[in-house]
This record gives structure tokens, sequence and C-alpha cells, in this order.
């Protein structure tokens, strides 16, 4: 009996976060559905939790990146993190768009597609090299705290992290500082979720409400396509990376920790306010500090395995409908560095696509007027591609982690806690 008590006991502390999760978006739903357009009322108690998750995220990414990077005495260690960080990212990215490559291929999104749509003569090139300035880097410092800057504000954290530990004394008093900082930030995020089943609860309610009708379209069938690879490349993907990070334990380990991180990515359909729910996953796995509160942070702008499926799948939808043939090798790897490049790109936020949009249609000679189409195949695959773009930060951290610390990691349990 007390074995029975203790399970359930168990169960109800790893569960009862994501149960009542599901529950206020279940109960939302309901309410969108029942009230219709009605259901708007509810949408300010969403945004307050999306907007407090927004607001605690940016200081929480320069005070965990800077932290993590100014603890360090041996730089060569962060080099090594930042190298394979960097070759997990574009592989993932790469194995991604060539699997949903050979889906589309199959089975061609925009079949049967009938829309008249004028195209110009002509479409002006977007620059590569002003769109990496933008991405990297702000012209005013002001423009550094804010959610719409996230790839500019880790570079920042990085290079500030390194000063800190270049100059820091003995003690690594400014690096503990910081250290203390990301704990009370942590604990900020944490008071906040206790908000999440009522503030995501009215947020689907008003989204249900006021655009479920417009949900089911002539873009079904991209759909049908797309959710299916997603769900597939989460079993599959990433039970092979976890497998190659710790073996069996690995896919165990991942799998039994990504639950949490899995609901809110899909709920908030935003990677920048999965974060912290992804730090704390990634602790309970085993991933050591240093690496996940580099990897977790610039993972959830730069790591996008579900924008490098999303992007072929619109690349090929467009092709479809404006009666070009999908196919060749150069037209294969054009779209594979399209979809990886945008991925990169692109801030972990909602409508963050737009970018990768843009570069889609400007590279591949496509009409302006092709902009809403994949726009709104965009708003439509947002929640499953966030979902993979933060469940694969979790998962290439434990791929780094065994880069850097061996095979064995798991079993040491390598850990500064």
């Amino acid at each position: 009996m007390g074995k029975t008590e203790n399970r359930k006991n168990t169960f109800w502390e790893n569960y009862s976060f994501p149960i009542l999760l599901l529950s206020g978006i279940a109960v939302g739903s309901v309410i969108g559905v029942i009230l219709k357009e009605k259901a708007t009322i509810l949408k300010p108690f969403g945004d307050i939790f999306i907007n407090l998750m927004f607001t605690a995220v940016v200081p929480l990414v320069f005070v965990t990146i800077s932290s993590a990077v100014g603890s360090m005495i041996n730089m060569k260690r962060l080099g090594m993190i930042l190298g394979y960080m960097l070759l997990t990212f574009v592989v993932t990215g790469a194995i991604a768009s060539v699997i949903i490559i050979f889906i589309v291929k199959i089975f061609p999104p925009a079949a049967g597609t009938n829309i008249a749509i004028s195209a110009p003569e002509s479409v002006e090139a977007v620059s590569l090299g002003e769109q990496f300035v933008k991405a990297i880097t702000v012209s005013d410092f002001s423009g550094l705290f804010s959610k719409s800057n996230m790839l500019p504000l880790i570079v920042f954290s990085v290079l500030f992290g390194t000063c800190v530990s270049l100059v820091d004394d003995e003690n690594k008093s400014i690096a503990a500082g910081l250290e203390k900082l990301s704990k009370v930030m942590m604990k900020f995020i944490e008071i906040i979720m206790y908000y999440a089943p009522i503030g995501l609860g009215a947020y689907f309610a008003s989204l249900i409400g006021e655009f479920g009708p417009q949900l089911l379209g002539s873009y079904a069938k991209a759909m049908v396509i797309y959710y299916p690879i997603c769900i597939f490349y989460f079993f599959a993907a990433f039970a092979a990376y976890s497998f190659y990070a710790g073996g069996k334990r690995g896919v165990s380990t991942f799998f039994g920790n990504i639950l949490n991180p899995s609901i809110t990515s899909l709920a908030t359909q935003s990677s920048i306010a999965t974060l912290p729910v992804n730090l704390e996953a990634t602790k309970k796995m085993g991933v050591p500090k240093d690496i996940r509160e580099i990897i977790l942070p610039i993972g959830a702008t730069m790591h996008m395995d579900g924008t490098c499926l999303s992007s072929i799948l619109k690349i090929s939808f467009l092709f479809g409908i404006f009666g070009k043939d999908f196919s060749g090798i150069g037209t294969y790897l054009i779209a594979i560095v399209v979809s990886v490049l945008g991925g990169v790109v692109m801030s972990g936020v909602p409508g963050g696509g737009l970018i990768g949009e843009m570069l889609i249609i400007n590279l591949f000679g496509f009409p302006m007027e092709a902009f809403p189409i994949i726009a709104t195949i965009g708003f439509l695959v947002d929640p499953p591609a966030t979902w993979l773009n933060s469940t694969g930060d979790a998962v290439a951290s434990m791929v780094v982690t065994r880069m850097i610390e061996g095979k064995d990691w798991m079993d040491r349990k390598v850990e500064e806690e």
C-alpha cells in the first residue's frame, strides 16, 4: 500500500504541471468553440502571461549566457562547445531538410491547387550581407534588450561573458554575481508559470474563437503532410540523436523529461518562451550547466529543425502553385541552404518566420503576391515547427555533451550541482 501511494505521489510530482497545463488549454479550447468570437474577451488574460514570459526571458538569456561563459577558466572548452554546437545545428537542419524533400516529392503539397496569381517580370533580390549584419548586431545598445533582437543579444552576452572571464578575480566574484542573478530570473519564471494554466487557457479560448473557422481551408493537404512528418521526426530523428548522445539510457532520459517543454512550446508557439522550461528539463537530463546555458539560449534563435521542414514545404508549395518543377540537385541544394539559413536568421518568437519567407520569395524569384500564401502556411505550421525547434535544442545539448564529455557522460553524471 505504501509503495502504491509513493508511486502516485511520484507521478503527481512529475506530471502535475503538464496535467494542469493541458487541462487549462483543453478548457480554454472548449470555451473558444462554444463562445466563438465572443471568446476574444479572454485574450487579455492570455496576453498577460505571454508578455510576462517575453519580458522575463530577455534578461534571463543575458545572465545565463554571460554567467556560463564568465565562469569558464578554460576558454578552449568554450570554443569546443560553440564549434560542436554549430556543427550539430547545421547537420540536424540539413537532415530535416533532406527528409522532407523526399516526402514532398512523393506527396506534392500543392497538387491540384488552383490559385490565380499574376507574376511580375522580376523581383528585387534581398541583400544577404545586410540581412546577416542585422541578424547578429544592432546599431544601438538599447536595441539589444528586445525579444526582436535575440541573436544580437546572444552575441553580446557571449562577448560580455568572455570579458568577465578574462578580467575577473580568482574568486570569480563577477561570474558568481551573474550566476545568482540567473537563479533569481529562474525563480521569477517559476512564479510566472503558476499562472500558465489560466493564461494559456485564456489564450487558446481567444485563438480558437477568433481563427478556428479559418484554420480549415485550402491548406489542409499541406498540413496533412507536415504534421505527421513532425511527429515522425520527433520520435525517429530525436530518438536517433539521443541514442548517439547516450545510448538507450539517453533515449529514455530525453523522452522522460521532454514533456513539459513540448507542451509549453506547442501552447506558446515560441522557442524563446519555452527556454526556461527547457533549461530545467536539460538540467534533469544531466546536461552540464555551461553546455545547457550556452546552447539552449542560442538554439532558441538559430537551431530550428521544424523551420527547416516547413521551409522546404513552403518552397515546394510555391513551385506547385506557379507550375514550376521542384526537381534537380541544384534546386534541392539551394532549398536546403535557404531552409538552414532561414533557421539561423529567424527570431524565436511567433511571426519571426517572416524573414525566412521573404528569403524564399526573393532567392527563388517568386512574385511578392506569393508572400501571403506562404505566410498563411507559416501560421498553420507554427505550433509543430516550434515544438521541434524547442525540443531539438534539448537533444542538441545532449549531443554536444557527448562530443565534449565522451560517450559515457551519463554514467559519470557530469553535473555541477
